[in-house]
């Protein structure tokens, strides 16, 4: 296959995936890109874009068919996520995800890093304050190592808000990112609050 024409179907892989991802929630770019590519008719495992290139054409998915829609519910989940991180102050919160990063859409969850010494100080607090939850994993890759990370789902105005609870002292090393396989983006309280004042 000539390179320029392998280039427009990693475009093309890399709309739907976007597509995908925006308009029916998929949030793992890995599923995503394989089944754009089954969609259009491609191997699964040889020639897919890249997670920043999703990423890319996900901005650019929101900006042409969400308008003004998307930095509203933005605004939106940002603002429901520094009520949350206020109300948890005591466990050192970051945002960190697609909310974070402004590509998120109607289908995605709020990541907010927790970073504790006991798993039970956050269910205690959770269930003191009469919040309801669900406890669920997800994987990272902190420092080398793969690791399944408690996570508490709690039900936000917005969407699913997730608590994703580290370890006091991984709050110096950033888990690897999703998107481009280098340390995630976080953010805390204060930088989460200046984000909404300049209206990012």
């Amino acid at each position: 296959m000539k390179e320029s024409s392998s280039k427009n179907l990693r475009r093309l892989i890399a709309q739907q995936a976007a597509r995908l991802m925006a308009e029916e929630g998929l949030a793992d770019y890995a599923k995503a890109k394989r089944k754009a590519a089954r969609q259009l008719g491609c191997d699964e495992d040889h020639g897919l874009p890249s997670n920043s290139e999703i990423e890319q054409e996900l901005r650019l998915h929101h900006e042409l068919f969400h308008g003004t829609a998307q930095p509203q519910l933005l605004h939106q989940l940002r603002s429901e996520a520094l009520e949350v991180m206020r109300m948890l102050d005591q466990f050192n919160p970051h945002l960190s995800g697609a909310v974070l990063d402004g590509t998120a859409g109607r289908y995605a969850d709020t990541e907010i890093h927790l970073f504790v010494d006991s798993l039970k100080d956050v269910e205690l607090f959770l269930l003191n304050k009469g919040i309801p939850y669900q406890m669920d994993e997800k994987p990272y890759h902190i420092a080398g190592e793969k690791q399944r990370l408690p996570v508490f789902a709690l039900e936000g105005r917005h969407g699913s808000i997730r608590l994703i609870i580290f370890a006091t002292d991984d709050l110096r090393t950033l888990p690897k990112s999703a998107s481009h396989g280098n340390g995630s983006m976080r953010a805390g309280t204060a930088s989460v609050a200046a984000l909404l004042q300049q209206g990012v």
